[in-house]
């Protein structure tokens, strides 16, 4: 009776461990929309400007990782997404990685027309995990609220059972992968539409070679000063600020 008790156990843990298996490399699509006209100012020029987008610029991006190595870039438009060439260029030629054994970033964003490319430490994120759950991509994960720059608050899904602690952007510090992001203040969501384990190209995951690179802080002195030029006070002072705002949070996310 013991030897048959033994045999059961033994084959409950085998059972469990066969039934979870865990990711630790793949590419993951994620479909990113924001909606553009709520980004935009209330002026003149502004309302002219929203006559002529989409609702929602909808695009897709590509997660890859590999070694605790992750790189995340463009990959294709929506086509029901409506806008000028000029809010297209950023995007595609914005990329972040990501090397979680060493704790190092490289960024590579498109801001005010300039490439900048930033070397420096992963940022560190304050998450709260909550009991919530939801699937997405045939994963179930578990909510958390993370708070950035200060405060603008992020609402993010991850998952355990893929092993990386990454996610869209420069967001990440989860037991997991996130799969699922929103961010409100910049009215924009990032969600995962497919998880591909067989397409993975360790040679893709690389930083970007640049001349000149900075650091956060050399980046933060240079866009205070910018903003001095690129955003005058106007009549409505909430609205400048917002603007001012979001330019920061979009341009260090």
């Amino acid at each position: 009776m013991k030897s048959i008790l033994s045999f059961i156990v033994a084959l409950i843990f085998t059972t469990s461990a066969f039934a979870q298996q865990f990711v630790d490399k793949a590419v993951i699509e994620f479909e990113v929309s924001t909606n553009l006209k709520k980004t935009m100012s209330n002026d003149s020029w502004g309302e002219m400007m929203k006559d002529n987008l989409s609702d929602l610029k909808i695009s897709y991006f590509n997660y890859t990782f590999a070694d605790n190595k992750s790189i995340f870039k463009f990959d294709r438009w929506s086509p029901k997404t409506r806008i000028p060439k000029y809010l297209k260029d950023s995007d595609e030629e914005n990329s972040w990685y990501f090397n979680f054994n060493t704790g190092m970033m490289n960024k590579q964003k498109q801001i005010g027309g300039t490439l900048f490319v930033t070397n420096d430490s992963i940022p560190k994120i304050e998450w709260k995990i909550t009991n919530e759950n939801r699937e997405i991509a045939g994963y179930n994960c578990r909510k958390a609220v993370g708070k950035i720059m200060d405060d603008v608050y992020v609402f993010a899904f991850y998952t355990d059972d893929i092993t990386i602690s990454g996610g869209p952007v420069s967001i990440s510090g989860l037991p997991g992968m996130i799969l699922g992001l929103t961010i409100p203040r910049l009215y924009t969501s990032y969600i995962a539409t497919k998880v591909d384990v067989t397409l993975v190209n360790a040679a893709d995951i690389k930083p970007v070679a640049a001349k000149k690179t900075y650091n956060v802080k050399e980046l933060k002195t240079i866009f205070e000063d910018k903003l001095k030029d690129w955003y005058s006070d106007g009549d409505d002072k909430e609205e400048v600020k917002r603007q001012k705002n979001m330019f920061l949070w979009n341009a260090f996310l």
